[in-house]
C-alpha cells in the first residue's frame, strides 16, 4: 500500500507514469474508492460547502471514468484505460487535500481581496500542476505530444465543470 502511495505521489510530481501500474480492474476500483474517501473525508473535515458537494463528487468520478473510456477509444488505446484511469485517480487522491482546501479557502474568502488574491494564485498553481500531471499521464498513455495532452486535460477540466454546472446550477441571487 505504501509503495502504491509513493508511486501515485511520484506521478503527481511528474516523475513516473501510468505504465508502471498493473492493468487491474481491482486496482482501479480500489483507487476510485480511495479517491472518493479522501475527498469525502477532507470535505467533511472542513466547514460545510454550500450545495450538494457529495453529489458533485460522485458525478465527477463518473464523468472521469466515462471521459477516459471515450478518450482511450478515440485514440485507439482502449487497452490503456485501466492503467491511465488508475493513475489519474491515484495522483488526484494525493493532491486532493490541497486542492479541496484551496477551493474551500477561495469560497470562504471570496469577498476579502486581501486573502482572495493569494488564494487565487495558489489555486492557479494547483490547476497548472494538475494539468501538467494529467498531461504527463496522457502523453504516456496516448503517445501524443505534451501540448496535445495538456489541452486534453484542460478540456476534461472544463467539460467536467460544465457537466456539474448543468446538473447543479448555482442558486439565483435575489
Amino acid at each position: 500500500m505504501l509503495s502504491l502511495l509513493r508511486l501515485f505521489t511520484d506521478m503527481a510530481l511528474l516523475r513516473r507514469g501510468p505504465e508502471e501500474l498493473p492493468a487491474s480492474a481491482f486496482l482501479l476500483l480500489g483507487t476510485v474508492a480511495a479517491n472518493f474517501l479522501v475527498n469525502f473525508l477532507v470535505s467533511t473535515l472542513l466547514p460545510p460547502i454550500p450545495g450538494p458537494w457529495h453529489l458533485h463528487l460522485v458525478v465527477d468520478i463518473l464523468f472521469t471514468l466515462v471521459w477516459y473510456v471515450v478518450l482511450m477509444r478515440l485514440f485507439s488505446r482502449p487497452e490503456r484505460f485501466l492503467q491511465t484511469t488508475t493513475a489519474v485517480f491515484g495522483y488526484q487522491t494525493v493532491l486532493a487535500p490541497v486542492w479541496i482546501a484551496t477551493a474551500w479557502l477561495a469560497g470562504r474568502f471570496q469577498d476579502d481581496d486581501a486573502w482572495l488574491v493569494p488564494i487565487a494564485v495558489v489555486g492557479l498553481g494547483m490547476l497548472a500542476w494538475v494539468l501538467a500531471a494529467n498531461g504527463r499521464i496522457l502523453r504516456s498513455a496516448l503517445g501524443q505530444p505534451m501540448p496535445v495532452c495538456v489541452s486534453l486535460a484542460l478540456l476534461q477540466t472544463v467539460a467536467g465543470q460544465l457537466v456539474l454546472l448543468g446538473l447543479f446550477p448555482p442558486a439565483a441571487s435575489s
